[in-house]
């Protein structure tokens, strides 16, 4: 079997608690029941193995259930949030979906055929394999969405090692892989899913207070959003052990600033990639942007300063761009790196750095000095091209309350002159009134 050793867990566990959904309480016991009624409609509707079905759903009892059931029916899954409706038409295009599940937010089922035959070849090679797989798309924050397919058994395997059972908040959305691996990892743990539908600052805080979650899985723009409107300040978020932060680097400025908010509780820096899985990680400490990454499944290298990674669970490859892998088999990352011994610290994308007249400025390091300023709710710095140096920074900086633009741009200037090289400096500073994340609590790096 396929998901024996969920099943295995389940039974273990029937009795506890496994998801709060909507202010209810649902047991593993019931969701071992319902992942049984999930295989008898998969039955019922003759969806076969290999089909590509579409699930079109948050994090919900049924939708969970469905995704357990799909894995051992060894169908190929595509998870859709309301994340990406406006680009729902043509994920299913890329995608080739076949059948379209939609489980609306009271948790009702709706299953439709759609006009597409699934051939191409890497659903030949899952179907060959008898593999259940999984295709997932890329954010997009700074160019097109890539649609990576996984071959499932590389994804699930670690999951088989029990490991802590903790109650935990699905922040990260249920079709993105960073949402997948916290669901396998608490359902193979029997911890408690505790979902949320309104992931603002004050709508997971209250989860926090109300169930007592233990882990948070988020992203550094959300932990900045946190501390500008110090929701934190309105709950009780004493059960939180850790917060793990992912998807985008970290500002060190805001790292620090949490931490020294919460000194007891853990921070830990995670790695993943829609490409390769979710890598294992330890911080060299909470309030360090250095850190580990590796692990069983997992072989990590530095080529040219930047980061390369080898993993049993990489997916096979993109349905619509050419192939990132090496010729041995390395995933090429883009993502410039230091080293210290066996700790690396992100220092950004290849694609993002801005050249100043031959020298490299990161944004990432500008972007966390000028958030210690005064009155910065938010900062993206970007280049922009200058006849005489190539290139000159730039920021776009949304602020907490409104201030005269000289009199800002004087400040700012005075404090990065303090902590910065001059050519890293801001030369234009614009001030923007817009958010400047996605719908996933992302940096919006594209179109600046």
């Amino acid at each position: 079997m396929i998901v024996d050793f969920l099943l295995e867990r389940f039974s273990e566990n029937e009795n506890k608690e496994a998801i709060v959904w909507q202010d209810r309480s649902f047991s593993y016991g019931w969701l071992l029941e319902h992942y049984t009624v999930w295989r008898k409609r998969i039955a019922d509707e003759k969806i076969e193995p290999g089909t590509v079905v579409m699930i079109e759903a948050d994090f919900s009892p049924n939708s969970i259930a469905l995704f357990i059931a799909l894995l051992e029916e060894r169908c190929i899954i595509v998870p859709l949030t309301r994340a990406v409706a406006s680009k729902k038409e043509e994920f299913i295009r890329i995608a080739q979906g076949e059948i379209l599940i939609s489980i609306t937010e009271d948790d009702n089922v709706h299953i439709g055929r759609l006009d597409h035959h699934a051939d191409h070849a890497f659903y030949g090679k899952l179907k060959k394999l008898e593999h259940p797989g999984l295709v997932v798309f890329s954010s997009g924050s700074t160019g097109k969405n890539k649609a990576s397919v996984h071959d499932m058994m590389g994804l699930l395997d670690k999951f088989r090692v029990k490991r802590h059972a903790l109650r935990t908040v699905t922040f990260l959305l249920y079709d993105h892989l960073g949402g997948l691996n916290t669901l396998l990892y608490i359902l193979s743990n029997a911890g408690c899913i505790v979902t949320v539908t309104d992931r603002s600052p004050d709508g997971v805080l209250s989860a926090v207070e109300k169930y007592s979650v233990e882990l948070l899985p988020t992203s550094p723009t959300f932990i900045n959003l946190i501390l500008l409107s110090e929701a934190y300040k309105r709950y009780d978020v004493s059960s939180l052990q850790r917060v793990t932060y992912g998807t985008e680097p970290m500002p060190e400025s805001t790292l620090k600033r949490f931490h020294q908010l919460f000194p007891d509780i853990e921070l830990l820096q995670t790695y993943g990639l829609s490409e390769v899985g979710v890598l294992r990680s330890k911080s060299k400490s909470s309030d360090s942007l250095w850190f580990k990454i590796g692990g069983e499944g997992f072989e990590t290298r530095i080529v040219d300063g930047l980061l390369e990674i080898k993993a049993k669970s990489a997916m096979l490859g993109y349905l619509n761009a050419p192939s990132p892998f090496t010729e041995d088999g390395w995933f090429m990352t883009g993502d410039a790196v230091e080293i210290d011994g066996e700790y690396i610290r992100i220092l950004g994308r290849k694609s993002e750095i801005i050249n100043v007249g031959g020298l490299k400025v990161y944004p990432q390091e500008v972007e966390s000095v000028i958030q210690e300023i005064d009155n910065v709710a938010e900062v993206t710095v970007y280049g922009e091209k200058n006849p005489i140096t190539g290139m000159i920074v730039a920021a776009k900086i949304r602020l907490k309350a409104s201030e005269e633009r000289k009199s800002f741009t004087s400040r700012l200037k005075k404090h990065c002159r303090s902590r910065l090289q001059n050519y890293k400096i801001p030369v234009k500073v614009k001030l923007a009134e817009e958010e400047q994340y996605s719908s996933r609590y992302k940096k919006i790096r594209a179109n600046v």
